[in-house]
């Protein structure tokens, strides 16, 4: 019963902290839209951007994943043998991918607040591009969860899949883009 529990929990926060991440991307893309604004509108958005990030990020998005990790973990000392399972490691995997994506986040937040509303390096593109990757791995940890052995076992169709999956995200970013610049 304790594991269920915390295992609610595990997927209650995850939902929360991705929710949290995918929002957080969007923001520095709103960010970066305002670059060709008029100088007061643009000195305002991206005050109330920069404001909305720091919030999001310390109120949401770390607490959610803190909760998150602590529920994963206990998970992992209530049941041991998922460690000794190949589909696991796999994840484990995916989640050192998502803690980079975090911390470039993280990066991103703290830049914000340091560009005092003067403009973002990162390109509107790498952006959008970026705000796609917590999806990718989102999409990888839980077809893992679900999957389990059958992710070993079929694991070329799996990666065939989702590199479709990945050319018509960007396909599809990218004539959001072409479409907005007209």
């Amino acid at each position: 019963m304790l594991y269920t529990i915390i295992k609610a929990l595990h997927i209650i926060f995850m939902v929360s902290y991705f929710a949290g991440i995918f929002y957080l991307v969007r923001i520095f893309v709103y960010y970066k839209d305002t670059d060709e604004f008029a100088e007061e509108k643009k000195k305002i958005l991206r005050e109330q951007y920069t404001f909305m990030a720091r919030r999001l990020w310390n109120i949401i998005t770390v607490p959610a994943g803190v909760i998150m990790t602590v529920c994963g973990i206990t998970m992992i000392f209530l049941n041991l043998g998922l460690m000794k399972t190949p589909w696991f490691h796999l994840k484990l995997t995916f989640l050192m991918g998502l803690a980079v994506y975090h911390y470039w986040c993280w990066k991103k937040v703290l830049q914000l607040k340091q560009l005092d509303g003067n403009t973002l390096g990162t390109a509107n593109i790498k952006l959008r591009q970026a705000n796609e990757i917590a999806t990718f791995i989102l999409f990888l940890v839980v077809f893992t969860v679900i999957l389990k052995s059958q992710v070993i076992e079929y694991w070329w169709q799996l990666i065939a899949g989702f590199f479709v999956l990945v050319f018509l995200i960007m396909m599809t970013v990218k004539l959001v883009n072409k479409k907005k610049k007209k």
